[in-house]
């Protein structure tokens, strides 16, 4: 959190919760505060549109407070907003913490993983059919070839078969119902 959102929430002037924090600079180590560079701020009053209108002219770069630095301002500032302010944001700051670990399953999450199993399942029937296919197309092959071999070796001599259909008395004794 940034120091002027902090001053407002506890009801003081940026100024003195700056002069607060600087008097009691050792119970604010890096990792509990630290000054926004010239660079991250002016990166942060081009990309943010709610900051106020006095914050972004100002010529000190803010303090961030971490969760800890936000702990640690309870002990430097005692007025009664203020430590009614750091209750609720110790309070939001649990509460975001457990947002954060415990997720609700995300429909889109939820859709993702369903498409991810169909997509592997697909994949696997794909591999099976190809696998069909293949086998299929060597038994095609082979039944080919068998009828090739039939048709070449068992093929009947070239010799006068016998007519179809009805004959008259006189064809049949002329013999013409055995010879075409």
């Amino acid at each position: 959190m940034l120091d002027f959102d902090i001053a407002a929430m506890y009801g003081v002037e940026n100024r003195r919760l700056k002069e607060q924090v600087r008097r009691n600079i050792e119970r604010f180590p890096d990792d509990f505060m630290f000054q926004l560079t010239k660079n991250e701020w002016n990166e942060l009053v081009a990309n943010c549109d709610n900051l106020p209108e006095g914050v972004k002219f100002s010529p000190a770069t803010p303090f961030a407070f971490t969760q800890e630095g936000v702990a640690m301002l309870s002990g430097v500032l005692r007025s009664p907003i203020a430590i009614d302010a750091n209750i609720k944001i110790m309070r939001a700051f649990v509460a975001v913490r457990q947002f954060v670990l415990n997720q609700p399953i995300d429909k889109t999450s939820k859709l993702e993983q369903e498409v991810k199993e169909l997509k592997q399942y697909m994949e696997e029937v794909f591999a099976d059919y190809n696998d069909i296919n293949e086998d299929t197309r060597l038994q095609l092959e082979q039944i080919g070839r068998a009828l090739a071999e039939m048709q070449t070796q068992s093929r009947p001599p070239d010799k006068p078969r016998r007519k179809i259909g009805f004959f008259t008395e006189e064809q049949r004794q002329n013999g013409e119902d055995i010879i075409e």
